[in-house]
């Protein structure tokens, strides 16, 4: 890892932050806000008794931090009940992904998590009808051409993203945690067999504990968007941390990843909970040895992937961090779709890209 990623050392190493001068409390700040991880940062000083110790305003920054989370924690459930009303319309149940399952679910993760929109996971023989009863209740399509319906519809995992017209929350609805034309196969009617209530509110559902786990391997490794991967990757380990406490939880957590055809995307989360967050799990990878790449490749993506789980700021880069991150953004699509596929689709984004920036200039000038 790059010696200026202070937020990295803070939050591994949190006691050194009593040591840290004004500059270096600036520049960790930037860092974590630039990866969602303020929030986290103030969580972990507050269990370590260490935020006392900071300089009068960086307190004030860590208070903020955490009031906004408590803000956003209580939006996130409130938006569940009308989501709810939405699908049980429909006649189908409400399963939650990533942080809205933290946070309904009562895990670890939800202490700090910072939310940009709700992700479900619901049947695809419910989609349609989700879809119509969804905007009955003021969800409507983000899509905004017929390209865009048709990547979504015929080849991805979930339908447009779907903003409400008034309170502006925008969910994702999935029918799968990997798209059609992914390389790997899961099996969805397997994940929704084997979700379980929330307390406090059994008709709220979320993945099984280790299918928790496996979706934020697959969708950390395989979906090529690193904007704030090294955040996921601290949800992983919570999640960890967690749930998978001896050798057996380990046995299961590998068997579940078999089942469901993860391997390759767990073994990658092992590796790199060890390599960047320092996990004492080393001794699991031998378990995935069989899943890893060739030496070669896998000697290639620990380039990548250790500059990818980097906060995503100016002072965390080195010379050939932007060329990984491009490098994970091609890989990431290349495991979604085919070639002939994949090359027609990133020059279409490439020439919307393109186009978006001409209009952006022109309207500046």
């Amino acid at each position: 890892m790059t010696s200026s990623c202070t937020l990295v050392e803070a939050l591994l190493q949190p006691l050194k932050t009593t040591r840290y001068s004004i500059p270096e409390w600036e520049l960790c700040i930037r860092q974590a806000r630039a990866s969602q991880l303020l929030a986290r940062l103030a969580t972990t000083l507050e269990d370590e008794q260490l935020s006392q110790h900071a300089p009068p305003p960086v307190q004030a920054h860590l208070l903020a931090a955490r009031q906004h989370q408590a803000h956003l924690s209580t939006a996130i459930r409130n938006e569940v009940t009308y989501i709810e009303t939405a699908i049980r319309a429909a006649g189908a149940q409400v399963v939650l992904l990533k942080g809205a399952a933290y946070e309904l679910a009562g895990l670890s993760p939800s202490r700090s998590r910072i939310y940009n929109d709700i992700d479900l996971l619901v049947a695809k023989d419910k989609l349609e009808d989700i879809e119509i009863n969804l905007m009955l209740h003021g969800w409507s399509s983000t899509s905004q051409d017929a390209y865009d319906e048709r990547y979504y519809r015929q080849w991805m995992h979930e339908i447009p993203p779907m903003r409400h017209i008034e309170r502006h929350s925008l969910i994702d609805v999935h029918h799968n945690l990997v798209p059609e034309t992914s390389a790997i196969r899961v099996d969805p009617a397997k994940l929704l067999k084997e979700t379980r209530s929330c307390p406090n509110n059994p008709e709220i559902h979320v993945l099984a504990p280790n299918d928790m786990i496996l979706h934020s391997a697959v969708h950390l490794f395989n979906d090529g968007e690193f904007d704030h991967a090294l955040r996921d990757l601290f949800d992983i380990r919570d999640l960890v941390r967690e749930t998978v406490r001896s050798s057996d939880d380990w046995k299961r957590l590998i068997t579940r990843a078999e089942e469901l055809g993860l391997q390759r995307p767990l073994y990658y989360a092992v590796r790199y909970l060890n390599l960047v967050l320092h996990e004492e799990v080393a001794e699991h990878l031998d378990s995935l040895r069989t899943h890893a790449p060739s030496a070669t490749k896998l000697a290639l993506l620990d380039r990548m992937f250790i500059r990818g789980l980097q906060p995503q700021h100016a002072t965390c880069d080195d010379f050939a961090t932007g060329i990984a991150r491009f490098s994970l953004y091609i890989r990431g699509h290349a495991l979604r779709m085919p070639l002939r596929l994949l090359l027609p689709h990133l020059a279409k984004k490439s020439r919307k890209r393109l186009l978006n920036n001409l209009i952006g200039t022109r309207d500046a000038g």
